[in-house]
């Protein structure tokens, strides 16, 4: 995952920005914070992606895969709507607490930007709907120029979109936050329709770490920049996931990806140890060398 990369990350302020008082507000009203439901995992299980991940033998990647982490960010749907075989394939591959994050098809997103899309947006539904109670939530990403100049498209999408099916939404356009108003009616139509504000985390565009959360998810996109400093930034998420976990958080969705693919799981195994300590959690933490042990990160 290219988007944010830099020449120079060891050049990059990266300390987490003050919460959106919005954030702190919506928790305390809606919030009960139990052990909280933690899904951390990679976008992709593919071998090639995830070089020295896997043991030498390995047959099915998924499987195995499943069997490291408790999730998946599913970016292959952005490519293609699967058949009820395929999807039920994946779903019966995985264990019982397994969940697929599917990413919205990109003729919906990127193709015709929202516009006239309410049919291959129930073609799609009626794809995923086959991972049946391994779906977990899905994200539609917008392109960079996607600006609020469409905020009718957004609503419409989100209206449109069925009830019961978790919704989040990523924005990488700045205006969309910068400008106030626009911020502020987005915020409600999110929280008006339970849609979680996806946050992404990456070096070269700070500006995207809104930390205004719109429902009781924290859906967080972390981009590693290949450098020692994806560990200390990982450490801070624990940190500030910890404070939102007291004021009400209960779903933390983690993904972490990287610049270039090398080491993510073993940031996501990072982590995964560090949450397990903050909060009590059990999460089995993964063998990421590829010979069932845990391999140095940087």
């Amino acid at each position: 995952m290219k988007f944010g990369s830099v020449d120079n990350p060891e050049k990059v302020e990266y300390a987490l920005p003050e919460d959106h008082p919005g954030t702190q507000s919506m928790l305390g009203q809606n919030g009960d914070p139990g052990k909280p439901n933690l899904f951390v995992g990679c976008a992709k299980w593919n071998r090639n992606d995830l070089k020295g991940f896997y043991p030498k033998g390995t047959g099915d990647e998924l499987t195995y895969y499943s069997r490291q982490f408790n999730c998946v960010e599913l970016n292959a749907t952005f490519y293609n709507i699967f058949d009820e075989d395929q999807v039920k394939k994946w779903h019966d591959k995985v264990p019982a607490d397994f969940k697929f994050f599917p990413k919205v098809n990109r003729y919906i997103s990127h193709l015709k930007w929202l516009n006239g899309i309410e049919e291959r947006t129930d073609d799609f539904i009626d794809s995923i709907v086959h991972f049946k109670e391994k779906l977990g939530t899905v994200f539609l990403q917008l392109r960079g120029n996607f600006k609020p100049k469409f905020f009718d498209r957004v609503q419409n999408f989100v209206e449109y979109w069925p009830e019961g099916i978790p919704l989040a939404v990523e924005f990488r356009h700045p205006d969309w936050f910068d400008e106030e108003s626009v911020a502020d009616e987005l915020y409600a139509l999110f929280e008006e329709n339970d849609v979680a504000n996806i946050i992404t985390d990456t070096a070269g565009r700070r500006d995207l770490l809104h930390m205004r959360l719109t429902n009781n998810e924290a859906f967080i996109r972390y981009v590693g920049a290949n450098h020692p400093t994806d560990v200390s930034r990982l450490d801070e998420w624990t940190q500030r996931l910890q404070i939102w976990h007291e004021q009400g958080l209960e779903n933390i969705h983690f993904f972490v990806h990287q610049n270039k693919e090398k080491k993510s799981p073993q940031l996501a195994a990072h982590f995964i140890n560090e949450m397990n300590k903050v909060f009590d959690t059990e999460l089995f933490v993964p063998n990421v060398d590829g010979s069932g042990g845990q391999a140095d990160l940087f």
